[in-house]
């Protein structure tokens, strides 16, 4: 079975302007949904977005930034599952 880029989706994101770290709710099909933590879009210098990229190791700010919002994230993504 190959990946259909159709049956991706997006349903919820917050991204640390400080680190560009990328926190997203995905789902494929109908799977459950699950967290990603990354992508890391920078910034070029005449401040235009460079391409994505691995989040790689986390800073200390991509902490702070995740602790500020873990509650929120973490509501959202049990109002998103179904039980099953």
């Amino acid at each position: 079975m190959a990946f259909d880029p159709e049956k991706d989706k997006l349903l919820k994101q917050w991204k640390c302007e400080d680190t560009g770290l990328i926190i997203s709710i995905n789902q494929y099909g109908d799977a459950q949904p699950k967290l990603q933590i990354g992508p890391r879009i920078l910034k070029k210098i005449d401040g235009s977005d460079r391409a994505p990229s691995k989040a790689g190791r986390l800073t200390i700010e991509d902490l702070e930034f995740l602790y500020d919002i873990i509650d929120e994230v973490k509501g959202s993504l049990e109002n998103l599952i179904t039980p099953g």
